[in-house]
């Protein structure tokens, strides 16, 4: 039989038996190189046959020079097989795979040396290694048996998925059939079964590599998602790139939690995570995080992987049509391809990602994933790709402002999501025309709530002084706000709308001074063209007055009690006290939300939220990225992260509490627990429904907490609150406060 072989112009040493025949072909293009297969017969290329004289190592040449074919004739040395390792860029390894009593007679186990997986034989009282992989499909052989035909008959270890069979020693296929699985040298030692597999210490480089080296250039610095079959070159490249200190690889439970997580990141630190999945199923998951990091304006990176490029169309296993199932949700989606410019489309998705706010996706074949690339092929990156963004609105809108400005005897100022990192002109505008600050509530805590300018939030989530603020005012000047029904801002006063993206501007309905401009800039302009006396009234004591109001109502429902539960104006009022005026928020959605927006008093914490897409759960994956952004983007670092949820949300993604102890997020998560869907259970009422599968049935979270490595602590009394709080808080990790809540306090 032909023994396979892959042919260079180097002599190799091949193992022949006493009188073993092998007909050797110069022609170079036989299947079974240097031997024929027998497609060469009767063509300008003559076979030589060549039979061994001896059990040895015989060396053939295919240089088609040699004087005394088919072996070597001197004009190239016989090499050993060290000096052949060395020219073949390998070495070989012995790896410890077992314990000697690990495999019984017959048995068969899968185990792991080096990169190479092995199917680990005993029979007839010797060892077997076996390339763990069944040529027919893949199939695991370390997970087959070994069966007889009958007593007395062949044995075959049997693949588990096709029954395809193969010897448990050799590897060889039974009958007339001229395949196999490679074997690897296996020796039992005296502290276990050793097997030797050779490796290589150069690694070709790879479309992934250059691609992910590509978006490391551009800062993408983390990486959120779960490895699977369809995705193992892209996630070599990331290893690579995380083991060379470039960036951080955080696996998750559900890819779901990896996109929110992405989605997290971004909207504290404005700079794109990217978020992985496989194809099918691990793609489709993470649609959900990337619809609200669309929505938010968040950038992020989605990297799916995707079934080998020859399969695409006939429906493989696995197989959905990503591009067209991420069309809606990403601004830009393309298939990686072998003859695509692999560092351009990485650029091309970076840029789209950073300049559009928006969600960019590829798309990675299998197969593509691990083809070869020039070793010297440039990565991209973000160098001469981006311009400066900063920009004034046209004079003709600014004289138009400026005028209106001047004019307005009650402004009122309000900023939403898109005017973060701008407030420091904002306020000085505010003070200059000594007008209230409101915010949106996806702009909660831009301002701090004890600012005398600070008017609360506006909307449904909001407090009574920034409705009141808004109704008495005669001018609006809105800054990054999307004008959201759930804000509620009044379309029948003056507004002058500053933003930077022209759809945003009178996006509902008309506004009298539509402004488009960088945010910060355009507030600074006009501060600084505003005359020193702007003639505006006064309106701190009349602020400060409707928070006495206020608080003097907060503290009446916070002194509600209940056999229940604690209420939420207890909950955030003693929240407000404990929470470091630098931590970052993350809140999910439900009426704990409502009560964080309405009673959680800010001082100067960043606030994240699922925002136009309002996805319940999104809390604690959310809190992932932002500690995530901790680490990684100084203006952060070092800040205290908490996440707050109903149980409802936070039984969505509680196994991700696992992933957080794995990489040590110091994370706070308090739970209001009210063993209800309340805000559903809410709706149904208002609308005169009867209140129907609201109920819930939860674990003990505190002990669940504690189960996963983490802090966990129950509160269900007023006087553990404040202590449970602190304490959760000051834990170096991940920690959960338990708050027994009542549903109807809120």
């Amino acid at each position: 039989m032909s023994k396979p072989y892959i042919a260079d112009t180097k002599p190799k040493a091949v193992e022949l038996k006493a009188g073993e025949t092998v007909w050797w072909c110069s022609c170079g293009r036989s299947k079974n190189q240097p031997f024929c297969d027998g497609s060469h017969q009767g063509t300008d290329f003559t076979p030589v046959k060549f039979t061994a004289d001896k059990d040895d190592s015989y060396y053939f040449c295919q240089c088609k020079q040699t004087g005394s074919p088919p072996l070597c004739d001197g004009s190239h040395k016989k090499i050993s097989d060290a000096e052949l390792e060395e020219q073949d860029g390998l070495k070989t390894v012995w790896y410890k795979v077992a314990e000697r009593d690990d495999l019984r007679e017959g048995g068969v186990l899968a185990v792991q040396a080096g990169s190479q997986s092995i199917a680990l034989t005993l029979f007839n009282g010797e060892l077997g290694a076996l390339d763990n992989a069944c040529p027919h499909q893949g199939g695991p052989l370390g997970e087959g048996s070994i069966e007889c035909e009958d007593e007395g008959g062949d044995c075959w270890l049997r693949c588990p998925w096709h029954g395809w069979d193969f010897h448990p020693l050799t590897g060889k296929s039974p009958g007339s059939h001229d395949d196999g699985v490679p074997t690897f040298p296996v020796e039992q030692r005296d502290d276990g079964i050793y097997v030797a597999v050779k490796e290589s210490d150069v690694h070709q480089r790879t479309v992934t590599d250059l691609m992910v080296e590509t978006m490391v250039n551009w800062g993408v610095t983390h990486v959120f998602g779960m490895v699977g079959h369809s995705n193992l070159g892209l996630a070599d490249a990331l290893r690579r790139q995380e083991g060379k200190g470039r960036l951080q690889y955080i696996g998750i439970r559900h890819e779901g939690a990896a996109s929110f997580a992405a989605s997290g990141y971004a909207k504290l630190s404005g700079v794109p995570a990217a978020c992985m999945s496989i194809a099918g199923p691990g793609a489709t998951n993470m649609l959900t995080g990337l619809w609200d990091a669309k929505v938010d304006r968040a950038p992020v990176l989605a990297l799916t992987g995707q079934v080998d490029a020859q399969v695409l169309g006939p429906g493989a296993f696995q197989e959905i049509d990503l591009a067209s199932a991420y069309a809606p949700a990403a601004r830009f989606s393309q298939t990686v391809m072998c003859d695509s410019r692999h560092a351009e489309l990485m650029n091309l998705a970076c840029k789209h990602a950073i300049v559009q706010r928006d969600v960019a996706h590829l798309i990675f074949p299998d197969d593509v994933q691990t083809q070869a690339v020039d070793e010297d092929a440039p990565a991209g990156s973000s160098q001469g790709r981006l311009g400066d963004r900063g920009m004034l609105p046209a004079t003709e809108g600014l004289a138009l402002a400026l005028d209106k400005l001047k004019q307005a005897k009650r402004p009122a100022i309000i900023v939403g999501y898109g005017a973060v990192g701008r407030m420091e002109p904002i306020l000085t505008l505010a003070e200059k025309l000594h007008a209230p600050v409101l915010t949106t509530f996806k702009a909660k805590g831009q301002i701090a709530d004890d600012h005398p300018l600070a008017a609360g939030v506006l909307g449904r989530s909001g407090t009574p002084v920034a409705s009141w603020c808004m109704n008495e005012s005669d001018l609006l000047i809105v800054f990054g706000a999307s004008f959201s029904n759930h804000t509620g801002i009044a379309a029948n006063k003056p507004i002058i709308q500053v933003d930077f993206d022209p759809m945003t501007l009178g996006k509902f309905h008309p506004v009298e001074i539509p402004l488009l401009g960088e945010i910060g800039l355009t507030a600074e302009w006009l501060w600084r063209a505003l005359p020193e006396d702007t003639g505006s009234a006064d309106q701190r004591d009349d602020l400060a007055e409707r928070w006495r109001i206020w608080r003097d109502e907060k503290a009446a429902r916070r002194e509600r009690e209940s056999d229940k539960g604690l209420s939420a104006a207890l909950l955030f009022e003693v929240l407000s006290k404990v929470t470091p005026s630098d931590a970052v928020l993350a809140v999910d959605v439900g009426n704990n939300t409502y009560s964080f927006g309405r009673y959680f008093e800010a001082r100067g914490q960043r606030v994240l939220m699922s925002g136009y897409l309002g996805s319940i759960g999104f809390a604690f994956p959310a809190a992932m990225g932002a500690w995530a952004a901790t680490q990684a983007q100084s203006t952060y670092r070092g800040r205290k992260v908490i996440s707050i949820s109903g149980d409802g949300g936070f039984g969505q993604y509680m196994a991700e509490f696992t992933t957080a102890v794995k990489y040590g997020m110091n994370i706070t998560h308090v739970l209001l627990n009210n063993d209800e869907l309340g805000k559903i259970s809410k709706e149904q009422r208002a609308g005169h429904w009867p209140v129907w599968q609201t109920g819930l049935r939860n674990p003990d979270f505190a002990a669940y907490a504690k189960s996963c490595g983490g802090l966990g602590i129950r509160v269900s009394s007023k006087d553990e609150l404040e202590e449970a709080l602190k304490r959760a808080i000051a834990y170096d990790g991940p920690a959960l406060v338990d708050v027994i809540s009542d549903p109807e306090l809120i």
